[in-house]
């Protein structure tokens, strides 16, 4: 099993398109609505662009209309690491990779979604990858 914390910056600049790696390994944002995965509807698993580890499902995936994919909760509560982000000025919660610590986007409450846990995962498309399967 590969230890992702190892990999050199100049490895997953190898591994990752420039864009992948702005917004992976840097941090960045892409633009909204433009993502492949913003208004996908298809069952399956979203797992890490950046390692492969499974990350979100598209049972708990919802339609917020904020421009990027958004989910509810992740597959498993320990798969996402979350920190405060004070980047912007304000206080945001940044949501991890917590196989390779890839940036994923932000994680937001109290928005008054009607979802089980009014949590909003905003995940940049580009962070991951879709396996289409029937989830259970």
């Amino acid at each position: 099993m590969t230890d992702f914390k190892l990999i050199t910056d100049a490895q997953w600049r190898e591994r990752l398109s420039a864009e992948e790696y702005r917004v992976l390994r840097q941090a960045g944002t892409e633009a909204p609505h433009v993502g492949e995965y913003t208004d996908t509807t298809t069952e399956g698993v979203y797992s890490c662009k950046a390692c492969g580890t499974e990350l979100f499902r598209s049972t708990e995936k919802f339609e917020s209309h904020c421009g990027w994919p958004s989910f509810f909760s992740p597959k498993d509560t320990d798969t996402v690491i979350e920190r405060d982000d004070y980047s912007l000025g304000m206080k945001r919660t940044e949501v991890l990779c917590a196989s390779c610590g890839s940036h994923l986007g932000h994680v937001f409450a109290g928005e008054g979604y009607n979802t089980p846990t009014d949590l909003r995962y905003c995940i940049n498309s580009i962070s991951l990858s879709l396996e289409e399967k029937p989830v259970e």
